[in-house]
């Protein structure tokens, strides 16, 4: 189970900020985020050859999670790692979300979207039939998992969202994220609530992303390991591979 978390508040200067784990099978293999693709920086599946979390040069973040019960593969699904890849084909996170609107959810295994950019986002849920629902980002803390967003019954939200909320927000000028990032290295939790999972039965946390948006700015960190062991490093956003 992958975790995210957003703050939007839109008078900031930097509107959206975004922390995010990624949990995944420990062999399947991946590149760190480059641009493999025109105009889109983003992590590659080697596998499937999609993504989980990516930017593109209009300043638009697509990020792809899991549902509950919903990992790896299936027989006549398609790859849900091209979703990210169709939405950063839009200019922005409104037109972004338009593109997975209009799709067939049963096309896919279910999922969880996040659509941003500068000016806000949309939450998308697919699950296995009819439409993606499409719901716009509120203000303040949203935190996404396997589940629906914010869900107080989730017990990785219950625990983590009101301390994301009491902690400082990240300041991307200064590239201070210090009380986030101690929150996606905890490991203090139980196992089934804890953002940063040790590795157990070949599935752990294996890398983590760091990403703000500004009117006329980007900036993506990644760790490519858990956050407890692996340091952040600056995306080059213009970087081929």
């Amino acid at each position: 189970m992958c975790s995210l978390v957003l703050s939007f508040l839109p008078t900031e200067a930097w509107p959206i900020v975004i922390a995010a784990n990624r949990d995944e099978r420990l062999d399947r293999p991946w590149d760190p985020p480059a641009r493999f693709w025109p105009g889109i920086t983003a992590g590659r599946d080697r596998l499937a050859g999609g993504t989980w979390l990516g930017v593109n040069h209009h300043g638009v973040i697509a990020a792809l999670l899991n549902r509950t019960g919903s990992l790896g593969p299936a027989p006549g699904k398609s790859s849900r790692g091209d979703l990210p890849l169709i939405a950063l084909r839009a200019t922005t996170a409104a037109a972004a979300a338009d593109r997975i609107s209009t799709l067939d959810a049963g096309s896919y295994r279910s999922f969880n979207m996040l659509i941003a950019d500068a000016g806000g986002g949309f939450l998308i849920r697919g699950l296995e039939s009819g439409a993606p629902q499409v719901a716009p980002v509120t203000q303040g803390i949203t935190m996404i998992t396997a589940g629906d967003p914010n869900d107080p019954a989730n017990p990785r939200i219950a625990r983590y969202k009101p301390r994301f909320e009491a902690a400082p927000r990240p300041d991307p000028s200064t590239n201070d994220w210090s009380g986030w990032i101690a929150l996606l290295a905890d490991q203090s939790a139980p196992a089934e609530t804890t953002l940063n999972v040790a590795p157990r039965d070949g599935f752990g946390t294996v890398s983590s992303s760091l990403i703000a948006l500004a009117p006329q700015a980007t900036l993506f960190h990644f760790a490519s390991g858990p956050p407890d062991r692996a340091a952040f490093v600056a995306v080059g956003l213009g970087a081929a591979p």
